[in-house]
């Protein structure tokens, strides 16, 4: 009897798992993202987004839930229905960062979500506004250890790659530099532009159009590699500064519990897109450099990311504002 029973049991998770993978999506999908629009995660989305109302036949729609470094949309996601209508663009900020920033954060990056194909890497670019004296790193370096804790640095909140690019930049040349926090890239902008700030490291998406118009002058890019959308910066590591990396990145993931045919399915759909040479181009255009794994790649890279960057913060004595 009990062998009936569980034979029965199976066939209903089989019948029920091929419903899921052949009828999803049912209603509309929202893409959570934890800044605001016009930033490097929210243009990917919305790329993603309209392409994927095509390919599905159902609404996608970017919903923009800013604030904590993502982390308000991290949380959000963490706890929506795990029916594959709620997808999150989650970044390095909140997936790998916040847990070792704060002493307690509302989600586990580990166990709340489902990895379902990291997306795109983007650069930051060191920058300072045109009225601004400095020619060069060594101006900022020589001004900051004249005139400590002067000299002020925007970022986009505690945790982002901007925040810790900052404070891995004050750390390596044993600076004192003000960090000033603002609620994503765009409202950065607009204090660096009128000279309110001194310097800042500033996504290659939103900063790049305006290095090339003359209105901020830029020195690096804190990737290892130089970035498509500038590669005529040279890279911090190219600058002097060793094993200087501080890059977001953003992926697809789902909530816990979300069945395994719909992720798959979001998977090879998502994946397939990116392969597009109109998608690639919008991305390349924007100064996104795709990835596309797959989801057992995008796990291995938040496990391995976490206790690394652990380490460095804890060594630069970086702390949550």
């Amino acid at each position: 009897m009990r062998a009936i029973v569980g034979l029965v049991f199976s066939l209903l998770l089989s019948v029920s798992s091929a419903f899921a993978q052949t009828n999803y999506p049912q209603q509309t999908v929202h893409i959570l993202v934890g800044f605001p629009a016009g930033t490097a995660p929210d243009v990917a989305a919305r790329i993603l987004a309209d392409k994927l109302t095509v390919v599905w036949g159902k609404g996608v729609v970017v919903d923009n839930l800013t604030g904590a470094s993502g982390n308000i949309a991290a949380d959000r996601a963490a706890k929506a229905p795990p029916d594959g209508h709620t997808l999150f663009m989650g970044g390095n900020s909140s997936l790998i960062m916040s847990v070792s920033l704060y002493d307690k954060v509302p989600f586990d990056p580990v166990k709340d979500f489902i990895p379902i194909t990291q997306i795109f890497v983007a650069a930051n670019l060191l920058v300072v506004p045109p009225s601004a004296p400095f020619k060069s790193i060594a101006d900022i370096v020589a001004a900051a250890k004249a005139k400590p804790g002067e000299l002020t640095y925007g970022h986009t909140g505690t945790g982002s790659s901007q925040h810790l690019a900052g404070e891995l930049f004050k750390y390596m040349t044993k600076t004192k530099i003000q960090a000033v926090a603002y609620r994503g890239s765009t409202a950065v902008l607009p204090d660096l532009l009128a000279g309110r700030i001194n310097m800042g490291f500033t996504n290659v998406v939103n900063a790049a159009p305006l290095v090339r118009e003359g209105k901020l002058r830029a020195f690096a890019v804190s990737s290892r590699k130089r970035s498509v959308a500038a590669p005529d910066l040279p890279t911090m590591i190219e600058m002097g500064y060793p094993d200087f990396e501080a890059v977001p990145w953003f992926g697809f993931l789902a909530p816990a519990g979300t069945p395994q045919p719909i992720i798959e399915k979001v998977h090879r759909d998502t994946v397939a897109l990116l392969a597009m040479p109109d998608v690639r181009k919008r991305f390349e255009d924007n100064g996104l450099d795709i990835i596309g794994g797959t989801p057992a790649e995008f796990a291995d890279v938040i496990k391995k990311e976490i206790p690394y960057w652990a380490k460095i913060i804890k060594e630069a004595g970086i702390k949550a504002e």
